[in-house]
């Protein structure tokens, strides 16, 4: 690992295929959503160890409300489990875990075990685990913007002051930097209403496998590829 090149201080992931990855093996659904939390952590593992800050996974999107009730289910009932499960890990091996999206929608039992994962984690410190849960970054904008109207309304901001790094700081990311690269797996080459005012710089990267066979190499090209990126931000070098 070169010194020479950069590390991305934040990697973003959108872990698509696991649906596939199931029904290829002629298994339930929910069956690739539970072979998709060990990818989740080996790669977190591989993040730390390359000195990445922050890795962020899209887990539920407010537009997976629209699944079959089973497979909904499955997974509320799969980020109980494995909330609980992997809180001693995380603490043992310095992660600090946030989550990002809007929660009311899940019940106060998801609720609970995500808010007690977060308080036990927060003195980690070698890295940060972002779990996007019931995330949609154009309801994450509105919420922003609808908070800033009520700041100008309250009389407590004005309009003219409202900067990009005024929103940035109203959006549910405010406590991280942008991501550096967004991975989205299985091959679709979109983002998906995932982390759209952050992306804006973001470097992207489609690999073909299925999120459950993502591995500690697949990880390892994702960062040189990176490394090999010339990064100008609307600059001329």
């Amino acid at each position: 690992m070169s010194e020479q090149k950069p590390i991305p201080q934040h990697v973003a992931i959108i872990m698509d295929g696991n649906g596939r990855w199931a029904e290829q093996r002629g298994k339930e659904r929910y069956e690739g959503h539970i072979a998709g939390v060990e990818s989740v952590r080996r790669v977190l593992r591989r993040a730390a160890k390359w000195g990445v800050k922050y890795l962020t996974v899209y887990a539920f999107s407010t537009e997976n409300w629209g699944r079959p009730a089973e497979e909904v289910n499955a997974l509320m009932e799969l980020f109980c489990k494995s909330v609980v499960n992997e809180t001693p890990a995380l603490i043992e091996e310095g992660v600090r875990l946030r989550v990002i999206g809007e929660r009311s929608r899940f019940s106060q039992k998801v609720r609970h075990y995500l808010e007690e994962a977060e308080r036990k984690t927060e003195e980690g410190h070698c890295i940060t685990l972002v779990l996007a849960l019931n995330y949609s970054s154009r309801d994450e904008i509105r919420r922003a913007v609808r908070h800033l109207a009520v700041r100008v309304a309250e009389g407590e901001l004005q309009p003219e002051a409202i900067t990009e790094e005024t929103i940035s700081r109203s959006l549910d990311t405010a406590f991280m930097p942008d991501p550096d690269l967004v991975i989205r797996t299985s091959g679709e080459c979109r983002l998906s209403n995932f982390l759209l005012w952050q992306s804006s710089y973001a470097e992207l990267w489609f690999p073909e496998v299925l999120w459950p066979d993502f591995t500690e190499e697949d990880f390892d090209r994702a960062i040189e590829v990176y490394r090999h990126r010339d990064r100008r931000f609307g600059l001329v070098k």
